[in-house]
Order: structure tokens, then C-alpha cells, then sequence
């Protein structure tokens, strides 16, 4: 039997990621509703666009009268949602936006998806699932020798961006505890992979030691994140999707804690071997002024989902960003793309299948 999905967010990078390892697979077939804010690329889902089992909507999650038609036209088992604001440095200088995308949109969302719940037969009420994609940044900042995010450490959040997907998780919450929708929340670290928006540290600090720009570094470098590979992670939510519990949370990370010195003389030494024939790129490291907020350490216990649902991440941090590195080095067109904008000029005239 076909399984069919709602995905929000699927031209970002997660659900990207997501969207490509699954569209077209395991009988299953993806509704990819996204805004195609500046780091929706519908480029990096070429792979998939002409697949039968593959339907992309250009809309946003606000939109509840767009949501509540496809949920009655498309009857999807599941949503899985990753539509969200994501840049902290943006949501420092311009926070209302991740109120408006990840608050109101996520309970937009859960209002709709109540609605379409209620309506179905009981079985199929029983199977279906409302996964929220989180952060580990909900849970604040660790110090050097606390022990790792869980389930159930309390949240503190210290920007505007955790704070609203903070604000976020606790009204998929509510609405398992109020309504009883089979909600499900996944809060993982930092990930990192092909297709990622050049903004981000890894992305950014290849394309810029390719350029020989400078590679800017937040205060001392020492600050410390669990780093997991994307694909692995679309493999966690794949198996939350398929096993997990509702009203649960998963944490989901990739046993890779770097402070972001290591990470960027790791890209360097990576960079220095692929691409030789130039002076060390480490010299290009540039420290500059600390972000407000900055979170000092994050690290994820992966207990619970690796015991209840059998998932473990396949790649290491360096297999991980061997396989990050080469993918930019053999796909400069893409990175082009994004750096002139023609991404957004070109995009699908998609306004929506109902």
C-alpha cells in the first residue's frame, strides 16, 4: 500500500535531504509544501521532480485554507514537518519572522492537522503520525563536563531562534496531551551535508577556503556542537516516522562533539588535500567578534532512539565531511547558482496541486 506524506519545508536542506532519499521509495509518496523562503532551493530537488510519487506546492504553513486542502485532497498518513526559520544570526537581527514561520506557523499547522485527524476512519486515525523537527538548542548551553541533552533536560533557550522552535515544541505538545493528535518531537544537533545554504559553518567556510576568502571565527573558537550527518538524520526521523511512540521526544545526534576550530582546520586539511597547490587555507582564519548568546556546548545522548527504534549514525565526522567537501567541490554550478541568486529568479511557477 502507497504511503503518502505531507512534508513542509522540503526544499530547505533537512527536508530536502529528506524529500530526496524518500520520494519515489518505499511506497512512498511526498506533498512537498514550501514558501521558498531565500534557503528554499527547488535545484536541489532535481533528482526527484519527475517522479510519480512526487508533488511539490509552493505555500506556506500560515495559509490554512491552502493546508486544509491538501489534507483533504491528498489524505496523507503522515506530516512531517521541517518548515522553519533556522539562522541564528538572523533571528538576532530580525526575530519577528521566526515568531510568525515557527510558532504561528507550526500551530497553524497543528490546528489543521487536528481538524483533518479528526476526520478519519479509526484506523487510520490510529496510524497517523504529526512529526516536529527541533533543535537541540531548545535545551541551552552545557558546560564542559555536563552530561548530554536528553529527553528530558529542562528547556532554556537563548536566542530568538530557540526560543521560538522552544515555543514550537511545546504546541505539538500540547496538542498530543490536549487533543490526542499522534504528535512526535525530534530535537537534533547541528547537521551538515550536501545542498546545505552557504550561511551555515561548514558550507560557508569550504566555499570560502576555496575562494581564498577569510574564514571567520566566532570569539575563541572553542565552541563546542555534536555534528551529524544529514542523511543520517533523515534515517532517525525515517524510523521515528515508521516506530516511534506518540507524545514522545527523540533526541538525535551523531557522536561527533568539535569545537568549531576543529571543524574549520578539519574543512582546511581536507580542502588542502582534494584541492592542493596553494598555502595552507588555515591561514585564511580570521577571529572575529563574538554573536550575542553565543551557546558555548552542545552534545545529544542518542540512548532512547538507539535502544527503542534500532537507529545509530552510519557516517563519522570525518567520512562525513570527506563525502561534504567533495560534494561542493563537484557541484559549483549549484553553489553558483545560490551565490548570484538565479535559484530564486528561476524558480517553478508552482502555485500549488489541489
Amino acid at each position: 500500500m502507497v504511503r503518502t506524506l505531507l512534508v513542509t519545508g522540503g526544499a530547505g536542506f533537512i527536508g530536502g535531504c529528506f524529500v530526496r532519499m524518500f520520494a519515489n521509495k518505499y511506497d512512498t509518496r511526498i506533498i512537498n509544501l514550501d514558501s521558498l523562503t531565500y534557503a528554499g532551493n527547488v535545484d536541489s530537488l532535481a533528482a526527484v521532480t519527475e517522479g510519480p510519487g512526487y508533488h511539490f506546492v509552493h505555500g506556506d504553513i500560515r495559509d490554512r485554507s491552502l493546508v486544509s486542502r491538501l489534507l483533504s485532497t491528498h489524505h496523507p498518513d503522515a506530516i512531517v514537518h521541517f518548515a522553519a526559520e533556522s539562522h541564528v544570526d538572523r533571528s538576532i537581527d530580525g526575530p519577528r519572522v521566526f515568531l510568525e514561520t515557527n510558532v504561528i506557523g507550526t500551530f497553524d499547522l497543528l490546528v489543521e492537522a487536528r481538524s483533518y485527524w479528526e476526520t478519519l476512519e479509526i484506523a487510520a486515525r490510529d496510524n497517523f503520525r504529526f512529526i516536529h523537527v527541533s533543535t537541540d538548542e531548545v535545551y541551552g548551553s552545557l558546560g564542559p563536563n555536563d552530561p548530554a541533552f536528553s529527553e528530558s533536560t529542562p528547556y532554556d533557550p537563548h536566542s530568538p531562534y530557540s526560543a521560538s522552535k522552544a515555543a514550537s515544541d511545546h504546541f505539538v505538545r500540547a496538542f498530543f496531551h490536549t487533543y490526542g493528535l499522534p504528535t512526535i518531537v525530534t530535537n537534533c544537533s547541528n547537521n551538515y551535508g550536501p545542498y546545505q545554504f552557504p550561511e551555515k559553518l561548514i558550507p560557508l567556510m569550504i566555499l570560502n577556503a576555496l575562494e581564498r576568502k577569510p574564514l571567520p571565527v566566532y570569539g575563541d573558537g572553542l565552541n563546542v556542537r555534536d555534528w551529524l550527518f544529514v542523511e543520517d538524520h533523515c534515517q532517525a526521523i525515517h524510523r521515528v516516522l515508521e516506530a516511534g511512540t506518540p507524545g514522545s521526544t527523540y533526541t538525535i545526534g551523531g557522536h561527533s562533539e568539535k569545537t568549531n576550530l576543529e571543524v574549520i582546520y578539519a574543512i582546511c586539511e581536507t580542502i588542502d588535500e582534494i584541492s592542493p597547490g596553494h598555502e595552507s587555507s588555515k591561514s585564511l582564519i580570521q577571529y572575529v567578534r563574538d554573536r550575542p548568546g553565543h551557546d558555548r556546548r552542545y552534545a545529544i545522548d542518542t540512548k532512547k532512539i538507539t535502544n527503542q527504534l534500532g537507529w545509530h549514525p552510519t557516517q563519522d565526522f570525518s567520512s562525513g565531511l570527506r563525502h561534504t567537501v567533495q560534494w561542493y567541490l563537484n557541484n559549483l554550478s549549484w553553489v553558483d547558482r545560490v551565490a548570484t541568486g538565479s535559484y530564486r529568479r528561476e524558480r517553478l511557477g508552482v502555485t500549488g496541486l489541489i
